[in-house]
């Protein structure tokens, strides 16, 4: 499903990753908490998610501003998803972000 997001501008953040293959479960469990609790940010304007059989996996989430992005970055169980990403799951990423 395509997120419907407004009339440009406003703020793509493309979070691209390989994951490890450590904890699967967990990992899909949290990215789905993760899904729902974005959606209750203010600003939140949508989500697509897509990954290729290579293991590639992009996930872009659409604000209405940079503010809005920025608090749902620093929202502190999004903080402690991260941090567990960056320890168990993420074999590597990348983070970008475009208005």
């Amino acid at each position: 499903m395509f997120a419907e997001t407004p009339k440009p501008p406003y703020v793509a953040v493309i979070f691209s990753n390989t994951l490890t293959g450590v904890d699967d479960e967990s990992y899909g469990e949290m990215a789905e908490h993760m899904v729902e609790l974005a959606a209750t940010h203010e600003g939140y304007l949508g989500i697509e998610h897509m990954g290729d059989p290579g293991g590639l996996n992009c996930t872009i989430s659409y604000w209405r501003d940079e503010g809005a992005a920025r608090a749902w970055k620093n929202n502190a169980e999004h903080l402690a998803a991260q941090k567990l990403g960056r320890e168990k799951w993420y074999q590597a990423f990348k983070l970008r972000i475009a208005t």
